[in-house]
């Protein structure tokens, strides 16, 4: 009788030091080495913009490919930035995201689009950007929000951007991104 008690209470030990290492892993803006190019969102992504991506499983397996082309538009008033972007998925998926994105104090930046559950939180210093939300995905004929932690890495004129996916705390996959400013 003792002996599935002391198991349960391994694999919550399991559990809990998985949960601890990581949560503690977890790179913060400050930990940034600051380089004299900045990434301003809002002078980057002005005008077209193209990317190219990879959805990875959580094992780092490509699952999917993707272009977006980007139109992004600057209201000076109101400090927002509109993005609006055009997915084509290598599978034949279409699909499109627009994001409004606001320019707050001290390198700070919140966000909203249709498929974004509340408001992603932005912060920014020297080349990188770290932009933190939930998106809501389409899965198995349902809606799945996944917690998304973007990485991207200004480097001379193009945009780098690491997003790692969680669900319940625990890695579910990546993408990987490259952005490239038309001019």
């Amino acid at each position: 009788m003792r002996r599935p008690v002391t198991r349960r209470l391994s694999l919550c030990g399991i559990l809990l030091v998985t949960l601890l290492v990581s949560a503690c892993s977890t790179m913060k803006i400050d930990s940034i080495p600051v380089t004299e190019q900045r990434f301003l969102v809002e002078q980057y992504f002005l005008g077209q913009t193209r990317a190219h991506g990879i959805v990875m499983d959580r094992s780092g397996a490509p699952m999917r490919y993707f272009q977006v082309q980007i139109e992004g538009s600057w209201d000076e008033q109101t400090q927002t930035l509109t993005l609006d972007e055009d997915f084509l998925f290598d599978d034949g998926e279409v699909s499109q995201r627009i994001w409004t994105i606001k320019r707050e104090e001290d390198g700070r930046y919140s966000g909203q689009a249709a498929d974004v559950d509340g408001v992603a939180k932005g912060f920014s210093r020297g080349n990188a950007l770290n932009w933190k939300y939930t998106l809501n995905i389409p899965y198995k004929g349902k809606t799945l929000g996944v917690q998304l932690d973007d990485w991207m890495y200004l480097q001379n004129d193009v945009l780098i951007n690491r997003a790692v996916m969680k669900k319940f705390g625990f890695r579910v996959g990546e993408i990987l991104i490259t952005f490239d400013h038309q001019t």
